[in-house]
């Protein structure tokens, strides 16, 4: 089932996929980009690019950086037709947009300057230190989109980096984003993946190996890419007033029903931003997601998912694991973690929302909203995962055998949930042998203690009295077959690089449909092979661009 099934079957699952009627195709060359989120607020408006702290300002204005070669490597066509606009030529003006070497009508193009908490620590001003917001458009149905190329050039907050990315991790970000979009799990989505014909120099994991790489450019779209650390560095530097403005063009612009000038606002906003964040970590624990850098400057006042840096899928359960190789001491963003980072994260926001005059009462209880809302939904979405119509206190002894059986073998959750499913009509030592990573620990103790869950579960889900198809088809919309596996992104990542783009393509085309089973592409819901256990962009990454 697709995601917007998915959602209706699923009171905890947000049906984001609902869109109005589509306006003929575009040419992206000919779109005017007249609205500007930044009018009005003080911005270094004289285009430099060198890298230097930049009090006082919101943002800055700074050109996209020309590259050799443009060549269209991903293109979402779903997220196309919801823009209204057609796929660019070769050799198109368009193209030269989504690679930063021309701008289309009406384009003020800029960067944001923004703070952070990276792993715990105030890190000062951060910025866009590679990404350039092109503009807003407005799409088919009215809503206005920011356009947004990573990969596209020194800024002023590139500090002693240069601005671009390569192919690996942008195209990680292009598929991911996409992926997670029909997963229906909030997040920022990309329209377009750009090689630029250059290369870039990186140092894969900061061992002093530092390589040439191919370059290239994703077009991120959001309403806005604004971020918990846009608010955190005015009040880090005592900048009240442009707190202030920046805090009252949120809340005009993005949550209308909030009247930024009254006394209880910024308590009203956080208890919003908190809510939206706990869906969303949620959503990631239900399908096994792990950011790997939940820094504050990687966390979105809309609760989107951002920033698709080192991120992974939890195969082998393990709530520890994180596939950033900077966390593997801490493991501070691991998989078990998120829900109370994100708390953590919501508290810096709270810290920075006290200039404007919120009391520390007030902004606890907002805090509180976010446990509320974060125990809520995961207790939805885990009783859907097990086909429940919700779960009770009496359940928690049966969840603490499913997760410590989990556990006991290292077994895909993926894949062990998604086959749950089929039970009790199939057979559960199949699913066994298809979930363990190491066929040899399914001995008869283990084989004993699953049969015994499966009994218990199956036993508690009869006293709902739904019927069989009811459960299946509410399993089957919250446990997905396929999911963006680090491995499958790796290989579509060797082929691009290559100058084969038609992996990519057909591994986008079945995320698409991550519910769904898609007869013949039965190897893209399998396990991780043993192969990549330890292959680089297979297990661990780095933060490295």
């Amino acid at each position: 089932m697709d995601a917007a099934v998915s959602a209706r079957e699923n009171p905890g699952l947000m049906d984001h996929h609902a869109t109005t009627g589509h306006g003929p195709a575009r040419d992206l060359a000919e779109v005017a980009f007249g609205a500007d989120f930044l009018a009005g607020l003080p911005v270094d408006d004289g285009g430099d690019p060198s890298p230097r702290q930049l009090p006082g300002v919101v943002a800055s204005r700074v050109a996209p950086t020309p590259v050799a070669a443009p060549r269209l490597i991903g293109w979402s066509d779903e997220l196309a037709a919801e823009l209204g606009l057609a796929r660019p030529p070769a050799g198109s003006r368009a193209l030269d947009i989504l690679a930063g070497n021309a701008l289309a009508p009406g384009m003020r193009p800029w960067s944001a300057r923004y703070g952070g908490h990276q792993f715990g620590n105030w890190a000062g001003q951060l910025g866009d230190g590679r990404a350039i917001t092109l503009g807003e458009m407005q799409g088919p149905d009215g809503r206005l989109h920011e356009l947004q190329l990573k990969g596209a050039g020194l800024t002023p907050y590139s500090r002693f980096a240069d601005g671009r990315a390569v192919l690996r991790s942008s195209l990680r970000e292009f598929l991911c984003s996409e992926a997670m979009h029909a997963l229906g799990v909030p997040t920022t989505r990309a329209l377009s993946l750009v090689g630029t014909g250059e290369p870039v120099v990186r140092d894969m994991f900061y061992d002093g190996d530092a390589r040439p790489e191919p370059g290239a450019i994703v077009c991120r779209v959001a309403p806005t890419f604004l971020r918990f650390g846009n608010f955190e560095i005015h009040a880090a530097t005592d900048e009240h007033g442009l707190l202030g403005a920046l805090f009252e063009r949120t809340l005009r612009r993005f949550f209308p029903h909030i009247d930024p000038l009254a006394p209880e606002a910024p308590v009203a906003w956080l208890g919003e931003v908190a809510e939206r964040t706990a869906l969303m970590v949620a959503h990631w624990m239900r399908v096994g997601f792990v950011h790997g850098v939940m820094n504050t400057d990687n966390m979105s006042v809309l609760g989107l998912t951002i920033d698709y840096g080192p991120y992974g899928f939890l195969e082998g359960y393990d709530p520890a694991w994180t596939p950033n190789t900077t966390d593997a001491q801490g493991r501070r963003y691991c998989y078990g973690r998120q829900p109370q980072i994100a708390l953590w994260n919501l508290a810096r926001l709270a810290g920075a929302l006290r200039p404007l005059g919120a009391d520390d009462d007030g902004l606890q209880r907002a805090l509180e909203r976010y446990r509320d809302a974060f125990a809520r939904h995961h207790r939805e979405m885990l009783a859907a995962k097990l086909g429940l119509l919700a779960l009770e206190d009496a359940d928690e002894p049966l969840l603490a055998e499913l997760f410590a059986l989990l556990a006991a073998a290292e077994t895909d959750m993926p894949i062990l949930f998604r086959g749950l499913s089929g039970l009790p009509a199939g057979d559960l030592h199949m699913l066994l042998r298809a979930a363990l990573y190491d066929e040899r620990a399914l001995d008869a103790a283990l084989t004993a203690r699953w049969q015994a869950w499966v009994e218990r579960w199956l036993a508690r889900a009869a006293r709902e009295q739904q019927p069989p198809a009811w459960r299946i088809a509410r399993m089957e919309a919250a446990n997905p077959r396929y999911l963006p596996r680090n491995y499958l992104a790796q290989q579509a990542i060797d082929a691009a690089t290559a100058g084969d783009d038609a992996p990519l393509r057909e591994l986008l085309a079945v995320l698409r449909r991550p519910y769904e089973e898609q007869p013949g592409h039965e190897p893209y819901a399998a396990r991780r092979p043993e192969w990549a256990r330890h292959k680089p962009g297979c297990s661990a990454l780095s933060c490295s661009s």
